[in-house]
């Protein structure tokens, strides 16, 4: 049975992390281990239930208890569901809820790169990638296309930021993501990984070209929005790799550039 809250003050604590808590807040770099993120909407919920995923709030458009939300409501026993209509989640949230539902979940502890890469023949890594629409889009292409795990530097947007799992639309919870040490390059090397640089250069291979498929263990990387890799990382990889692009379009969006790499070479 739903331990269900109906909302009568909106100043409530609470409701805080729903509210009022920013992405830096729930994310609590000091106390990671006390570190939460929000999942919006049934199927993206879950997927994250489905991972292990532990929720520790809820809140829901009443409406919609008994309806869409309610085996959501049922995996997570006497977590608190706070609920109201819509016109006052709306004033509480700020925008319209995905589906009338939000969920709270713990943050899980991170794998190391060589527990995350054990049997992987595939994985992205992500060069300072920031904006949270485009980590989610290249995960959810990367769940979908063949990659085994998604690697990123300091830099980039964290893949539990509320609009990178909506965009994602939960794979953040199907493919394995782990955060790199400075020297990755020569950590995924030492793994056995070739690895592949996306970078638009004279003398790069072809994405197409098919000596690249053959490679046992292969890993793409990707920069940032705007600037690409940082020449440094290029020099470090085994291989320059380019997407042919006609009609005088220079390069692809990072989220598109991703999908097509991983069509060609993911397995």
């Amino acid at each position: 049975m739903a331990n269900l809250i109906p909302i009568t003050d909106f100043s409530d604590p609470a409701l805080d992390v729903f509210a009022r808590l920013s992405e830096a807040q729930l994310l609590n770099r000091e106390h990671p281990e006390e570190g939460l993120f929000i999942a919006e909407s049934p199927k993206v919920i879950g997927r994250a239930l489905d991972a292990g995923l532990v929720p520790r709030a809820l809140l829901v458009e009443d409406r919609h208890v008994a309806g869409e939300a309610a085996p959501i409501l049922a995996r997570c026993g006497e977590v608190p569901v706070y609920t109201a209509p819509f016109d006052v989640l709306t004033q509480l949230t700020g925008f319209k809820l995905t589906r009338g539902l939000l969920c709270a979940m713990v943050r899980p502890p991170l794998p190391s790169i060589a527990a995350l890469c054990t049997g992987a023949r595939r994985v992205a890594v992500l060069e300072d990638v920031m904006n949270p629409t485009n980590v989610g889009a290249i995960f959810r292409s990367a769940a979908a296309l063949g990659m085994d795990a998604v690697l990123l530097t300091p830099g980039c947007s964290n893949p539990l930021y509320r609009r990178a799992i909506r965009v994602s639309m939960g794979t953040v919870f199907q493919i394995p993501w782990t955060f790199l040490a400075p020297d990755w390059p020569q950590q995924l090397r030492a793994l056995g990984f070739v690895t592949a640089a996306l970078a638009l250069s004279d003398d790069a291979l072809s994405v197409r070209d098919s000596r690249l498929a053959c490679i046992p263990r292969l890993a793409l990387v990707l920069g940032t929005e705007g600037e690409g890799l940082a020449p440094a990382t290029i020099a470090a990889c085994d291989h320059t790799v380019k997407i042919p692009m006609s009609h005088g379009v220079d390069s692809l969006n990072v989220a598109a550039a991703s999908a097509v790499a991983f069509y060609q070479l993911g397995l």
